[in-house]
């Protein structure tokens, strides 16, 4: 069985500061067609911070999407040709005011790939330096830190709901 969807035909719907939408039409096997809604995204970073008391350094933030308060780890997007590294190590240093003397590439997945090409490239970042945070003007998050154990039960208790966080915190166990 073949699995490749071709294009044949595709309509930006919208281009906006962070995603744009296109449908394309899309033919399948045996010569059918179907519509596919796709959200282009330029990519992302999250940064799975350990500092040295084995604490996972995390941002509540409020996500109007889900109208609730997550608890994610420190996160981006990348900037049009930035270098993920980069992009994780700015993000780091906005959101939560730490600095790392080590930043290592530890995986890439896409976030949701039924309906958006969004990669996110995940980072660990050790040797931690505290500072200042400085978020963007429309960023209000507050920084907390629990240890890997912890955040293990808040992923169990549905306390913590966000995927990349969830990603980060399964890798941390075997990182430490």
């Amino acid at each position: 069985m073949i699995f490749k969807e071709e294009t044949m035909s595709s309509e930006m719907i919208y281009n906006g500061k962070i995603i744009n939408l296109r449908v394309d039409t899309v033919e399948l096997p045996e010569h059918k067609y179907q519509k596919r809604e796709i959200v282009e995204h330029p990519g992302a970073v999250g940064i799975l911070a350990i500092n040295d008391k084995k604490e996972i350094i995390f941002v509540k933030q409020f996500r109007k999407p889900v109208e609730e308060i997550l608890i994610e780890i420190p996160a981006g997007k990348l900037e049009k040709g930035e270098d993920p590294r980069e992009c994780a190590i700015r993000e780091l240093k906005e959101e939560t005011g730490y600095e790392a003397k080590n930043m290592k590439f530890l995986n890439e997945f896409y976030t949701s790939a039924g309906f958006s090409n969004e990669k996110m490239y995940l980072y660990l970042a050790t040797d931690l330096q505290a500072g200042d945070c400085c978020p963007d003007e429309d960023e209000y998050v507050e920084v907390m830190s629990v240890d890997i154990k912890k955040a293990l039960d808040m992923i169990a208790n549905n306390e913590i709901k966000d995927s990349k966080t969830i990603i980060g915190i399964l890798l941390s166990k075997d990182l430490i």
